[in-house]
Parts: C-alpha cells; structure tokens; sequence
C-alpha cells in the first residue's frame, strides 16, 4: 500500500475514534441524570410514607390519650353512667321536715379483663364484704366482659378497707342513694326507690309518674339539686297514728291494723299508717307482709260504719226524717238468710236509736225505702264503688256484686258485701259530716279554695247537719263513748264485721273499725281506725269495735289534736263542754 494509502486509512481510523469518544461522553451525561431524578423519588416516596406512619402513630395516640382520660364504658342493664349521679327531690313534710333526701355513696366494680386470678379477688374482697356470693361473684369475674357490678352502694368504711387490699381491676363508682330519715314513719305515704334511685311505691313513684322518670330516660337529669317537694302530712301526727296501730296490734295481737286523719274542709291526710309496714332503707326485709298499704290497697268490708251512709241516703232521699221510727221487732228473713240485730231491743226504734243501736233490722229497712237503684247509685255518688283518686298509686278497686238484688241492698247497708278501702271509707265519712261535700284526698298541701274548686256536692247541707248530730249522739250514749276525748267532742260510729273464710263467714275473725270526726259541733277531721283480727284473749272485749278500734281513735285524738291546732272547750268550772243539738 502506498504511503498516502496509509495515511488515509489512519486518518480514517482517527476520525473514527475520536466519534467514539464523544458518543461515550454523552450517554454518561444521560445516566447521570436519570439516576438523579430516581433517587429523588425514591427519597420523596419514603419522605412521604416516614408522614404517613407518623400521622397513623398520631392518630392512635390521640385516642390512647382519650381512651385514658375518659371513664369506663358500662355495658350493664343498669342506668347510663351519666345518670348514676341523677338527683331526686327532696321530700317534706308540710312542716319542712325531710321525709326523703338523696345522699352520696360509691359502688364496686370490676373489670373482668384485668382480673388474672378471681378467686384471689374473692377471697380478699370476703374479708370486707363478709356475705358476698362467692359463686356469683366468680362467675362475673371470670366473664373476661370490661365491666361488672360487684357491689352497690358501700359505706364509706368498707370503701377504705377495700382501696387498702390494693386489688387490680376493681374500682369505684360515684353514685346517689336515697335516704329515709324517719325510716318506717312515713313507709306507705313516701314509698321507696330501687337499688337505681327511680321510685317504685308511694310518692316517691307519684314524682317519677310526674316527668321525672321521663327526664332520666332521656338523659336530661343531673346531678344538680331539684327544688324539694313538700307532701301534706303532719310527720308528728304521722309518728302518733303509727305508735298507736302498733300498741293496739301489740294488745290484741291483731295481724294487721290502720289508720288516717283526714281534714274534712281540704281532703289533705295528715298522717296515714297501715300495719305492719317497712323500713324503706331496706325494702327487702319487709317484702312478704309489709309492702301492703292496708289503708288504700286493701278492701275490706267496713261493717257497720256503713250504716252512717244508709242513714244518710235514707235522709237525703227525703223519704225518712228524724222523726221516724223503724220496726225492729222482727228478723228479716229473705233468700233462705235471717237478718237479725247482734244487741236486739225487740221494739220500734227511732232514727238517733237505730243509730246508737246499730240495728241491722232497721238499717236495712231505711235501704229498702230508698230502693235498690237509688241505693247503688247513692253509694256511687260517694266513691265507695269506684277506684279511688289520688296521688298515691298504691289503689284498690273496691269490689261489689255484679247484680245488685234485694238481699245485696239488706246486706251491704249494714256493711257486708262491699268491700272498699278505709281511705275511701274516710273520705266519704267526711263528706256527711263537712255539709255534704266530697272531696278526693290529696297528700299534697291544699287550701281550702283549691279544695272547693275539686269538691262535689252529694249531700244536701241539712242531712250533714243531721249526720252529725247523730255522731255526737252515738259519742255520747252510744259505742262511740270509748273514743271521746274530754275537751274535743269527738263523735262517730263503730262497725264490728265478720271476716270471709273460704267463702263463708265465721264469727271468731272479726274486722272492726271506727269512724270519727271531731270536734263534732264544726267538724274539722275525721279520723278512721281499724284492726284486723283482733284476739279477745283474758276477756279485752276484743271482739267488739268499741273496745279496740274505738280507743285507737281516742288515743290519736288526745295526743294528735292540739299538734292539730283544734283548741278545747271547757265550762266555766273547767269541766269539759258538751254541745248539745
């Protein structure tokens, strides 16, 4: 090859290198760049997942936070724990004195899931808590739930001892517990509440059934102080009229007794009591007998306390006058039963007389002038046939014959065959003796305008006026001489019935009560008494009304009535004052 041959080869050969160069120069350029920008991304890529686990860490701490400063959730059938704190009103009675208040306690409670060996909790809780069921207790524990009650409504004392056993997973809860003063005084008018503060009897159930339960079951009650309310009664004649029925249970050994004053003019019960009764701090040991409200939830065939609404009727209707005289002769022999009288006088007897004799004979005559529609419908008028109004809801439906006949109308006016309860006995009582006006009782105060505004006319004024009469009559010459009271002219009739055993009625169970009203010349409370199945043991005279329910009346009048305000009437010599008619 010639020398410029190779010259040209090489130059080529140089050309050729030198293009390599400079194409291997730009393509380092290219991945240098590109891998800049990967490495970019990448770092923004954890940048933004190292943000992404930081807000979700955030996040669950915030609600651990929460979580921990919140109270626990109660998934119990109890109350929301928002309510457990819930006030209820005071109770007053019409003196300002507390019937019932709400008082601050805590509660135990566990939770199940922290607990690592329950019978160890058991065992140390038993120490404190001597009668706790064990087996109950274990099964709760073991349920591995968040939250269990173990015990409600401690004593401060027991609340120390446990915090000092240093048990984890237990703890306590602030809760409002209801507090009855007076304990059993006033059981059967104020009532009690459940172990969740909401009122199961009495008035403190009336309250509930006045808006406050709806307000819990919503949620809006708190635990700010309610304005209290103030009940009618008198808690010193409501202290009088409870001793009293206990005695006089005590002395004839009676299973059950009774027992109101009423105000004739306003319908508000000053004091009430029915025995035996309960301790509403603790409900539950009364349960089997003491619950019964005798006064306003048991019927009973009152005897010849019905009388008095006979003779009423008999004069109201105006086809019998004071003047007249009744043939009591004879027994009434009628659907194979004989009416006779218990303390016959064989002869005519007049009006005041039959009265102060209770005679059967008589009375049933008077029923039979008036007829037995008019009878029915007389005794309908005075709400001894119907439900009973008022605030307590402890209520009997008096009870009576689906068809009234003759021998109904003979029976049921000298007391046997309608059964009512002794308020309502009470309340009609009042009407005959406070110019013939029937007034619903109330347990609220009331004034004597608002009770006017309620009241019915049933009587006309003049057959009130002879109602009383013939109660300061029977006072003074008849049964009714055991309840006066010297100073306060106490009248009133006694009624001495028979009990109903498996349907017949037998003669050694008497039910036997007294209607009074006092001071009979302006009536201004009827008081009405009663004992059930009083023993006539070492010859008391048990059997009759006048020797035991009379003298209830009596004791209650002479201890209860200056409290009352009723002011005695003595003579000039001191002696107490009869009023004559």
């Amino acid at each position: 090859m010639s020398f410029l041959s190779r010259i040209m080869v090489l130059k080529s050969r140089a050309h050729l290198s030198a293009g390599t160069r400079g194409s291997r120069g730009v393509r380092s350029d290219l991945f240098e760049g590109a891998g800049k920008r990967k490495a970019a991304q990448a770092r923004n890529r954890v940048g933004l997942l190292m943000l992404g686990f930081a807000a979700f860490y955030c996040v669950i701490g915030g609600r651990l936070v929460q979580y921990g400063m919140a109270q626990p959730e109660i998934t119990s059938s109890i109350m929301p724990a928002d309510r457990l704190l819930a006030s209820r009103p005071d109770l007053l009675d019409r003196n300002g004195e507390v019937l019932a208040t709400d008082i601050r306690t805590v509660s135990l409670y566990a939770e199940p899931h922290k607990i690592v060996d329950a019978s160890e909790v058991i065992e140390k809780l038993a120490t404190v808590l001597p009668d706790i069921d064990a087996k109950s207790v274990y099964g709760r524990l073991a349920s591995k739930s968040h939250f269990q009650w173990l015990r409600r409504q401690l004593t401060p004392k027991q609340q120390s001892q446990i915090l000092s056993l240093g048990i984890p997973g237990i703890g306590f809860r602030p809760e409002k517990r209801r507090f009855y003063p007076g304990g059993a005084t006033a059981a059967h008018i104020v009532g009690h509440v459940n172990i969740d503060n909401r009122g199961v009897a009495g008035m403190e159930r009336y309250v509930d059934g006045q808006g406050l339960a709806d307000l819990a079951a919503v949620g809006m009650t708190s635990d700010q102080s309610l304005e209290p309310v103030r009940l009618s009664i008198d808690l010193r004649v409501q202290s009088i009229v409870r001793e009293v029925l206990y005695s006089a249970m005590d002395k004839f050994k009676a299973i059950g007794a009774g027992a109101v004053v009423l105000d004739v003019h306003t319908g508000e019960v000053l004091g009430m009591a029915s025995a035996p009764d309960y301790d509403p701090n603790n409900p539950a040991a009364g349960a089997e007998e003491g619950w019964l409200n005798r006064m306003s939830n048991g019927t009973f065939e009152m005897g010849s306390t019905f009388k008095s609404f006979t003779i009423a009727m008999a004069l109201d209707s105006g086809k019998v006058n004071m003047n007249d005289s009744f043939d009591a002769r004879y027994p009434i022999r009628i659907g194979g039963f004989t009416i006779k009288d218990f303390h016959g006088k064989g002869r005519m007897l007049t009006v005041p007389e039959v009265f102060q004799y209770s005679s059967n004979i008589a009375t049933a005559k008077m029923a039979d002038v008036v007829g037995i529609e008019g009878h029915k419908d007389f005794l309908t008028k005075l709400g001894l046939l119907s439900k009973m109004q008022t605030e307590l809801p402890e209520v009997a439906q008096p009870s009576q014959p689906r068809e009234w006949k003759k021998i109904n109308s003979i029976t049921i006016s000298f007391g046997h065959g309608v059964a009512t309860t002794p308020l309502q006995t009470a309340v009609a009582g009042a009407a005959l003796i406070n110019g013939g006006k029937l007034i619903e009782p109330t347990f609220l105060p009331r004034t004597r305008d608002e009770a006017d505004q309620v009241a019915q006319q049933v009587l006309q004024p003049t057959t009130s006026d002879s109602m009383r009469y013939l109660f300061h009559w029977n006072g003074v010459k008849g049964s009714g001489k055991n309840a006066r009271v010297e100073g306060f002219n106490v009248g009133g009739k006694t009624g001495t019935a028979d009990k109903v055993v498996n349907g017949r009625y037998v003669n050694d169970k008497n039910f036997n009560a007294f209607l009074a009203a006092f001071p009979i010349d302006d009536p201004q409370y009827v008081v009405l008494t009663f004992i059930d199945e009083p023993k006539t043991d070492k010859g008391n005279g048990a059997a009759l009304a006048g020797n035991s329910a009379a003298p209830m009346a009596h004791d209650i009048i002479s201890r209860s009535a200056a409290i009352l305000g009723v002011k005695p009437k003595f003579g000039d010599d001191g002696s107490a004052l009869l009023v004559s008619y």
